[in-house]
């Protein structure tokens, strides 16, 4: 399980250190992928393959369907660790979640997030201010 929140350095090359506790579970391979709110999504190879199931069951028929499959599929790059526990993040990807050098990596259970640090403080920001009102949501889902 992926829990926490970890400030990490983007160098020049796009590299990104995962956080340590996390690297042993990436080494069967790992998928990052664009995510949603302007972040990335970076999941094991197992739980990418879970995603993937998703997906294809999705009807083909329903535009929003294909955007979303388009999205996460589209985007989607195989990463390892390298021996100092980095990945390297495409540009592309890195231009999607408008990352600079200071970065959030965020365990979120299923997958890690890849914030750009002033985008992940404002975002959490508005999320705590709304607080009452998520967990009022929530709580109609039986959470």
């Amino acid at each position: 399980m992926f829990i926490g929140e970890y400030n990490h350095n983007l160098d020049v090359k796009g590299r990104l250190a995962v956080p340590a506790k996390f690297r042993e579970k990436l080494k069967q391979g790992a998928v990052v992928t664009r995510g949603l709110d302007n972040c990335l999504f970076l999941y094991t190879r197992d739980q990418w393959e879970k995603i993937v199931e998703k997906l294809a069951n999705l009807p083909i028929s329903q535009s929003k369907a294909r955007a979303f499959s388009r999205l996460m599929l589209a985007g989607a790059m195989d990463v390892e660790c390298d021996a100092q526990g980095r990945i390297n993040l495409p540009e592309y990807l890195r231009k999607y979640a408008g990352l600079n050098k200071k970065t959030i990596v965020a365990g979120l259970f299923d997958r890690l997030e890849i914030w750009d640090e002033e985008n992940w403080d404002k975002y959490k920001t508005e999320a705590e201010a709304e607080s009452t009102e998520i967990a009022e949501a929530l709580g109609e889902l039986g959470v």
